[in-house]
């Protein structure tokens, strides 16, 4: 192990390299935990019933309650077969380290809870495990040492290496490390009651947070019901009751399954599902009274002035030969060099920043057409062919950045019951001057084809988002953030008579950590129009200013209509600890 330089679990047999039944039952011996007393014997023939069913679930929730250390790590391992003999090898090595969480040299860093990567549910929380290998073997290791090897969990569509340095996956790659998990396109381990579509259901977050806590401090990890909140994948409505004390968000729910990048999407209509760990991390941003998130892609003036100069001296030598573009270009990004990545709001390590860096990054290389997004939104440099020749520069510094879009929120008389209308994202555009120095400085203005361009992209921002998850992403976390935006300004927790419990910034909820990008390759493209050569360069970002939404007058108009919504929409008689329920018709 001292040898590895870097760590990527990539399928269940690395677990078996690691003798992981010897490590858990060994350390297990030693940790003197306590569990509710369950006969071994009559454990063992549950566990075997269940998994000769198929049901996972259960199986784990017996062998969990077995008091002996070593007979239950046996269990657990029996499991963990299993669902590698069914084809899932993510899901058992998620359950193997769901016992690992409590072994005393496998400590997480960071708040008591679960500790991982994956954020819960049935996605490998790796965190643990990877605690475990750099406390158990010998050389250094980056996370502890700041130097040696490092560990990394399954990446989706954008990778960060050790230093910060974020690229987007290829085809290639993506197929390749899919094959190397054996991960396919599964339908999750749902009971029918949460698998069954509805037009509206409910999660009350109140429920949730208590059910979370509850899990946590008996030692438990979250199900995947809590982690993809019950199947919703849009929020069309936040309500509070004040005399059940609890505070509600709805929308439509559906089954889901894990798509050709292990991202949990809806079965009907291939929307991602929204995700506790982005609820918990938007609600500590607005607790902390942070007014906004974001992210901005920021050039180095020493690269903008190499590139300015570079362009100026060779347009001073007339047009480029076809043979000579293509190493022209190169030396364009090369001039330019790298970029900084600036995340503000959130921790730079969550997934709602992953989630925004990258959709920042795909839309600029929509922009200059390094990445299609369909005939609907043509790149700048296809619009260019419909410019007036005076609007074209040798050298454009343009600036795209996203933000959220939203008709209108609409509340009940006593603003008990809000309505989320026209939910989508607004591309905007503006060009920027470049100083000798090599600084952007705004204009305030658009030009029209760059303008053109930002129009296009928000139109057409839904039939994007249905083709390129990530932006349907963005666009969730853009919704979760506006309900934590709500709870705040309109004191829907003190109604409520909520603290937030384990979701406070302190609280015993462990968000999942991603390595955190700091810079990535500058990406530029060139076009010949009229004889001449264009480059253009592309700053800009994503914010998520939501309380500009809820503290606007004009978009948060009364609607008398949602005072009767609240009573359709109230909690029926509910078992314990169920915390969701679907609005009768």
């Amino acid at each position: 192990m001292s040898h590895f330089r870097h760590i990527t679990f990539q399928s269940i047999a690395q677990f078996r390299r690691l003798t992981f039944r010897g490590i858990i039952a060994g350390f297990m011996l030693m940790s003197g935990l306590t569990f509710a007393d369950q006969p071994a014997t009559d454990s063992a023939g549950r566990v075997a019933g269940h998994l000769a069913a198929g049901e996972f679930g259960p199986a784990m929730d017996v062998a969990m309650k077995v008091a002996d250390p070593v007979q239950r790590a046996a269990l657990v391992q029996d499991i963990a077969d299993a669902q590698a003999a069914a084809g899932e090898p993510v899901t058992a090595a998620a359950t193997l380290s769901r016992i690992s969480r409590n072994l005393p040299n496998a400590s997480t860093s960071g708040p008591k809870g679960r500790g991982g990567f994956s954020g819960g549910g049935t996605m490998a929380d790796f965190r643990t495990l990877m605690n475990m290998i750099e406390t158990n073997t010998s050389g250094k290791w980056m996370n502890v040492d700041s130097e040696g090897g490092s560990q990394s969990p399954y990446p989706y569509g954008v990778h960060v290496s050790p230093n910060g340095l974020l690229h987007r996956l290829t085809s290639k790659e993506s197929s390749n490390l899919l094959a190397s998990l054996g991960m396919r396109a599964r339908q999750a381990d749902l009971n029918a009651d949460v698998a069954r579509h509805s037009d509206l259901r409910l999660v009350s977050l109140t429920r949730l947070e208590k059910a979370v806590a509850q899990r946590l401090s008996d030692g438990l990890t979250v199900p995947e019901t809590m982690a993809q909140l019950a199947g919703l994948s849009q929020i069309k409505y936040v309500m509070v009751y004040p005399e059940s004390k609890e505070i509600v968000i709805g929308g439509p729910a559906d089954a889901w399954q894990y798509n050709a990048q292990g991202q949990p999407v809806s079965t009907s209509t291939g929307r991602p599902t929204l995700q506790l760990d982005d609820l918990v991390t938007v609600l500590r941003t607005f607790a902390r009274n942070d007014a906004d998130f974001g992210c901005s892609i920021n050039t180095r003036d020493d690269g903008v002035r190499a590139l300015t100069d570079f362009v100026q001296k060779s347009q001073a030598r007339g047009p480029l030969n076809s043979k000579s573009v293509r190493n022209w270009v190169k030396q364009l990004q090369e001039k330019l060099g790298r970029q900084d990545i600036e995340v503000w709001g959130v921790p730079a390590d969550s997934r709602v920043a992953r989630v925004i860096v990258e959709a920042d990054y795909r839309m600029k290389l929509i922009g200059i057409d390094k990445l299609k997004a369909g005939k609907e939104i043509p790149s700048y440099f296809d619009l260019l062919s419909t410019a007036q020749p005076k609007e074209v520069q040798t050298m454009d510094a343009l600036r795209w950045w996203l933000t959220m879009k939203y008709d209108a929120v609409t509340h009940s008389a006593d603003k008990n019951v809000f309505e989320i209308q026209g939910s989508s994202v607004l591309c905007q555009s503006e060009n920027q001057f470049l100083t000798a120095e090599g600084k952007h400085v705004p204009t305030g203005q658009s030009e029209p084809t760059n303008r053109a361009f930002a129009q296009n992209f928000t139109a057409n921002y839904e039939t994007l988002a249905t083709r390129d998850p990530v932006f349907a992403d963005m666009q969730n976390i853009f919704d979760l953030a506006l309900v934590s935006a709500l709870i705040q300004h309109e004191r829907l927790h003190d109604k409520a008579g909520w603290d937030l419990g384990a979701f406070t910034p302190r609280g015993d909820y462990a968000t999942a950590r991603y390595a955190v990008p700091k810079e990535i390759d500058s990406v530029v493209n060139h076009r010949v129009y009229n004889g001449r050569d264009i480059v253009v360069q592309v700053a800009g970002g994503v914010r998520g200013d939501v309380m500009s939404v809820v503290k606007d007058p004009k978009l948060t108009p009364e609607s008398p209509r949602l005072g009767s919504l609240a009573k359709t929409a109230q909690a029926p008689e509910l078992p314990t600890g169920r915390w969701w329920w679907d609005a009768v018709k």
